[in-house]
């Protein structure tokens, strides 16, 4: 029996598991992938206080560390489903863990185009993360699709290994911040198509191309490329709780800035739930203002 189960080891989850240990509170932290979350993709790390720059990974495992020196606990393994009741029952592919409250920090994954065969292709040239494979495409010819600030981080990234980078974005401009945006259309061999979207992929076993659709004036175009990397946003990994809380009409927990779901004992942190800012920080206040509110609700039960 635990005080507080936290569902996702990213950063809203292992601080809320910090939080909760200096209240005192015992503490499991359940993660089926890597700790850390999204911040493990990141290769350069600018805006979390303290720290001049730092990779996502650096980052990670220090957030890791300090929840164990703290005296959390956590479980590698896959949470199936959350049971409701006066104690919550956490169901793992490990086996059942109980506890008086359960704070749901999972987080959100790596948005698709939504094409035929497009999962087919992931790791066979589609990509998502280009600190983990840029290394694979140095001197060769990759498309980043978005136009947001992990496009263009993707981009500039892969600008110092490719022959060519073509990013390709459905807007008519840029949505990233103007600092990346001026720092990638400075590199000589990124090429940036606006008003565009992918309409099929090509390739045996292996991505060779994409045929772009220009939307305005109906134009298609095959470009010839080695790979793929998407970075169109996320999609929030709530599935497991969507029976047991309200979910937003984008998937996204129903919870305020207060963390609180519409079930009693249950609180969501992190890019999980609704809000505007996602960012590792907001993740990580999300991740204390969550572990208080389950500490107030621990101290306040009958």
């Amino acid at each position: 029996m635990y005080d507080i189960i936290v569902i996702g080891g990213g950063p809203a989850g292992l601080t809320a598991a910090l939080y909760a240990r200096r209240a005192n509170k015992t503490v499991l932290v359940i993660e089926k992938n890597t700790f850390g979350g999204q911040i493990t993709y990141s290769p350069k790390v600018e805006n979390i206080p303290g720290f001049i720059s730092l990779t996502g990974n650096e980052f990670a495992e220090k957030l890791v560390e300090q929840a164990l020196e703290q005296g959390a606990d956590v479980e590698a393994a896959e949470v199936i489903s959350v049971k409701n009741g006066d104690i919550k029952t956490v169901v793992t592919d490990c086996g059942e863990f109980e506890g008086k409250t359960v704070i749901v920090a999972t987080g959100a994954r790596h948005r698709l185009l939504g094409l035929p065969n497009e999962e087919n292709y992931i790791g066979e040239g589609i990509s998502f993360c280009a600190v983990c494979d840029g290394a694979f495409y140095e001197d060769k010819t990759v498309a980043v699709i978005g136009g947001g600030n992990s496009a263009l981080q993707e981009a500039i990234l892969l600008s110092d290994l490719a022959k060519k980078v073509i990013v390709v974005q459905n807007l008519d401009f840029l949505t990233g911040e103007e600092k990346l945006s001026e720092q990638l259309l400075k590199k000589e061999n990124v090429e940036v198509i606006l008003g565009t979207v992918v309409k099929s992929l090509h390739g045996e076993g292996e991505l060779t191309g994409i045929t772009v659709l220009e939307e305005k004036t109906g134009k298609e175009t095959l470009l010839t490329v080695d790979g793929m990397f998407i970075a169109i946003g996320l999609v929030p990994q709530n599935e497991i709780i969507s029976e047991v809380i309200k979910l937003d009409e984008r998937g996204y927990a129903d919870a305020g800035e207060d963390c609180i779901t519409s079930c009693t004992g249950i609180f969501a942190a992190g890019d999980c739930r609704r809000k505007r800012i996602r960012q590792v920080t907001t993740a990580a206040a999300d991740g204390a203002i969550a572990a208080l509110a389950a500490c107030d609700y621990i101290d306040n039960m009958k």
